[in-house]
């Protein structure tokens, strides 16, 4: 898959899944999924993801994935470059890095040419600046306030449409996205989801909506 034709990412928290098994919830999911991020970490907690969390769901999705034929689906990890590199020869694709988690460049050095590199950006101005930085894609929000990542308050959609703009990168808006606004996404075309698909009470029928609303 490349990057440019991913469509719809699911942010892999399990502790959202929770009481049901997460790799039953995933599984479920995953036919309308382009890209999964690993992300082990409790809503609310702004801090690094924990290494050997990270690895461990990491290398349990890496293995659901490579058992299914029916779509190609990326998994990269968030924060962790130390785990991306580790799964890279089980398949992982590469890893997602906030304004906290060091630069790119030091990612795109140690990860190599052909790994997936995203980068969050909140603001236009980081949107702009993110033009001279070796990554792939962006993230851009929180677009609606989320209690998953603490955010009280979104940038909103005609943000996101202006940031779209901006960059010559895919650019993923991600924050408190769910069935109820994520057709206000559709001139940008993509999206980052957790919960509303996680803790659906049907995970297959919430990811299929959202795909179908995000693509119009």
């Amino acid at each position: 898959m490349r990057i440019e034709d991913a469509r719809l990412m699911l942010l892999f928290v399990p502790a959202l899944c929770e009481p049901r098994d997460p790799l039953e919830v995933l599984e479920a999911a995953l036919p309308s999924i382009d890209i999964v991020q690993v992300r082990p970490k409790r809503p609310g907690f702004l801090g690094p993801c924990e290494a050997r969390a990270t690895y461990d769901w990491g290398l349990r999705i890496l293995d659901l994935v490579a058992a299914r034929s029916d779509r190609d689906v990326a998994v990269i990890v968030d924060d962790r470059v130390d785990v991306a590199i580790a799964l890279r020869s089980r398949g992982c694709a590469g890893v997602h890095l906030g304004q906290e988690d060091g630069p790119p460049s030091v990612a795109r050095y140690r990860l190599g040419s052909r790994a997936w590199i995203g980068w969050s950006t909140h603001d236009p101005r980081q949107v702009g600046d993110a033009e001279d930085l070796p990554v792939d894609y962006l993230g851009f929000g929180p677009v609606h306030a989320t209690t998953t990542k603490g955010y009280e308050q979104g940038l909103g959609s005609e943000a996101v449409w202006v940031a779209s703009l901006a960059t010559n990168r895919p650019l993923f808006p991600i924050g408190g996205i769910e069935a109820t606004n994520i057709g206000e996404l559709a001139r940008v075309g993509r999206a980052a989801v957790g919960a509303a698909i996680l803790r659906a009470e049907d995970p297959a029928r919430a990811a299929r909506e959202l795909r179908s609303l995000l693509l119009g």
